[in-house]
């Protein structure tokens, strides 16, 4: 089209993708004052509204949509393009990931030095955040995966892939035995549990109720490793995947009992684009089921 102006075009387009002016303006660095006037200049050359507000909210026209909607394969398009010319970095491939805090960080190692390569080709980039934020950046091209507990969200958009990693049950430990058989004896001593924003966090309430348990929770972590510091502390029971039981008792805590019906799941989310990228292919290609196993990390530590 011409004479038509992509910068006007990219404003409107974040307008969309952030949900508000404010919100857009923040992102670009601009005031809402200068977005909205070239909104308006916008407008005027494709000759019709692109906003209708309803309420407090702007939502699309019909004209607004369909102009996002080839904005939309525009924009995706050239940060899919920035994203393949940014994978060399010091003639090294550059491989940003997002970890979810709840993630027992020694799994994730694991998992990420498996796909390293021996010629030093690779070069990693971790982030680490809930998975909410993990998901934000994903979406706006910051991250090239994201390593989570959680995938559910990824069926929201079209443009985000998933690979079920592996799954675990979970194993609840104390600094001294409890006189009451499992799963009674979590009511003798106070609990630390995953945040109830975390997909384990969440099942773990469930099953104290579907069960009938009347525990006390001393303390909620989104941070896996925060959690197990305050257990192996001696501050209450906590719980961790059963796939690190041994390594747990050989740090002297007490093992009380383990649960498949609760169980803890790991995810690779990415948008399709990484499809292209080295180190996710190999993620795809590979079977970690090994990892998933008790008997081959007993070594590991939560």
């Amino acid at each position: 089209m011409i004479n038509l102006n992509y910068n006007h075009l990219y404003y409107f387009w974040m307008i969309q993708k952030k949900g508000s002016v404010a919100k857009a303006a923040e992102t670009l660095c601009l005031t809402p004052q200068t977005i909205t006037g070239q909104i308006k200049v916008l407008e005027a050359r494709l000759n019709g509204r692109l906003f209708t507000r309803e309420g407090r909210q702007l939502a699309p026209t019909e004209l607004g949509k369909l102009v996002y909607r080839y904005a939309d394969k525009m924009f995706s398009l050239s940060y899919e393009m920035l994203d393949i010319i940014n994978y060399q970095k010091d003639k090294k491939t550059l491989f940003e990931v997002g970890i979810a805090d709840v993630l027992s960080k020694e799994l994730v190692g694991h998992i990420l030095l498996s796909v390293m390569s021996d010629d030093d080709s690779l070069h990693l980039a971790c982030f680490e955040a809930t998975h909410e934020d993990l998901m934000a950046r994903l979406r706006d091209h910051k991250l090239d995966i994201i390593l989570s507990d959680c995938a559910g969200e990824s069926l929201k958009y079209p443009e985000i892939l998933s690979k079920k990693l592996g799954e675990s049950g979970v194993a609840f430990f104390s600094h001294k035995p409890l006189s009451a058989p499992f799963p009674l004896c979590l009511e003798q001593d106070k609990l630390l549990i995953p945040g109830r924003r975390t997909s384990l966090g969440q099942q773990l309430v469930h099953w104290f109720d579907v069960k009938g348990l009347k525990v006390r929770i001393l303390g909620e972590f989104d941070d896996s490793a925060m959690m197990t510091a305050f257990g192996f502390s001696n501050q209450g029971i906590f719980v961790v995947p059963s796939i690190y039981k041994q390594s747990v008792m050989n740090r002297g805590m007490y093992l009380l009992g383990e649960t498949d019906e609760v169980k803890e799941y790991y995810h690779m989310m990415f948008a399709e684009r990484m499809l292209q990228h080295p180190a996710v292919k190999r993620l795809l290609e590979m079977d970690f089921s090994a990892f998933f196993t008790p008997k081959g990390n007993g070594s590991l530590i939560v």
